[in-house]
């Protein structure tokens, strides 16, 4: 590699960390061909669900020189969005909604973006050649980039692992025609721990470095548009946008930090927020509560739902009023969620009661089966 090539690549990564971002590596864009197999098993086997465009672009998503072929080097940012308290404490909380961490502010979107496109203008007016950015919204595997850059490794539960900033990485990339020289991969150091597969609460990992999306309480709550299936609503618990329990107990993050982005810091609303206020949304009020949030993306209809299936898990009969409410709601997935969470919290007698007076316009879309799969 010439001098001038690591030359660039060193000044690269020092004013992408003047910018602001905590870790910034190069990989070659000719990524290992390995990536190409473990993808191809993952879509062969189903597990990427109803993510469609996981496999609709899956050629390009497996190289980046697929997706453009005149890149030589990616320049991989990352940007630490730690929590400044445990993500489990609030899973004992049963009457308030726990939100993933990178959900409970500013969409990360709107932050790592700017950054990416004022890096790659910075490397073309020093360096000349083109570029392309890209943040979590092309077919592009950021996590297996990531670790070719140096900037840690995919863990046992497949997500990347930092040795100094723990699980809490948002990730980008800058593509550019430069050759720029690249870091040394990071070795696996997982070892023998396999926290982050145990405390899954519904095995959505068939084995170490696996992932069946299809079973993930993230891809439930989030990518998966209709009622959530039988088996894992009690093991969603409170848990109403995502998941953090495989990243919280990786025992790296003892030297992760808090965030220093104050957009990326839990806003108050949103630590610990009542499912009961949160049953109530409607259309607006949900949006001026999640204005610039990820959660805003989701879309009320399946917030609520997921907020109503927490309740059923709640245990708590005093949420029932909030949940009648959402009976006669305009959304066949908030009704029928509403259902379900209503046979958790009612006595059988009272619960067939509220059977008997239900509205045939509240029986429509699947609703019927939620009524008549619920406990007598």
């Amino acid at each position: 590699m010439s001098a001038d090539a690591v030359s660039m690549a060193r000044a690269v990564k020092a004013e992408a960390l003047a910018l602001g971002f905590d870790a910034a590596g190069i990989a070659p864009a000719d990524t290992a061909p390995e990536r190409a197999s473990r993808l191809a098993a993952f879509l062969d086997a189903g597990r990427h669900g109803d993510m469609d465009w996981m496999e609709n672009r899956a050629a390009q998503r497996a190289a980046p020189q697929a997706l453009w072929p005149e890149a030589k080097s990616v320049v991989m940012l990352g940007l630490n969005y730690g929590p400044d308290e445990n993500p489990l404490d609030i899973l004992q909380r049963k009457s308030a909604g726990a939100i993933s961490v990178y959900a409970k502010n500013r969409d990360y979107h709107d932050i790592v973006k700017p950054r990416l496109k004022t890096l790659a203008r910075w490397i073309v007016s020093s360096y000349g050649g083109d570029v392309k950015v890209f943040v979590d919204t092309a077919p592009v595997m950021e996590k297996p980039l990531a670790e070719n850059a140096g900037l840690g490794w995919q863990g046992k539960h497949t997500n990347l692992v930092s040795r100094e900033k723990g699980s809490w990485l948002f990730l980008g990339a800058v593509f550019t025609t430069l050759a720029l020289a690249p870091d040394a991969p990071e070795a696996d150091h997982c070892g023998q721990c396999r926290r982050c597969l145990d405390i899954c609460p519904t095995a959505a990992f068939p084995a170490p470095y696996q992932l069946d999306a299809r079973r993930c309480i993230s891809y439930l709550t989030i990518e998966n548009k209709g009622p959530i299936p039988h088996e894992f609503r009690e093991k969603i618990g409170n848990r109403i946008y995502g998941c953090d329990d495989c990243l919280a107990v990786c025992p790296w993050n003892k030297f992760a930090q808090d965030a220093r982005e104050q957009q990326l810091q839990a806003r108050e609303a949103l630590k610990a927020p009542r499912l009961e206020d949160l049953a109530a949304l409607d259309d607006t009020a949900f949006r001026a509560l999640f204005t610039k949030s990820a959660v805003k993306r989701l879309g009320r209809d399946r917030f609520v739902r997921n907020v109503l299936y927490a309740i059923g898990n709640s245990g708590d009969p005093g949420l029932a009023a909030a949940v009648r409410s959402r009976l006669s709601d305009e959304a066949a997935v908030v009704r029928g969620a509403a259902v379900w969470a209503l046979s958790q919290l009612l006595p059988p007698d009272a619960f067939a009661a509220a059977r008997a007076l239900a509205l045939p316009a509240e029986m429509d879309e699947g609703v019927r089966t939620e009524w008549n799969q619920a406990p007598a």
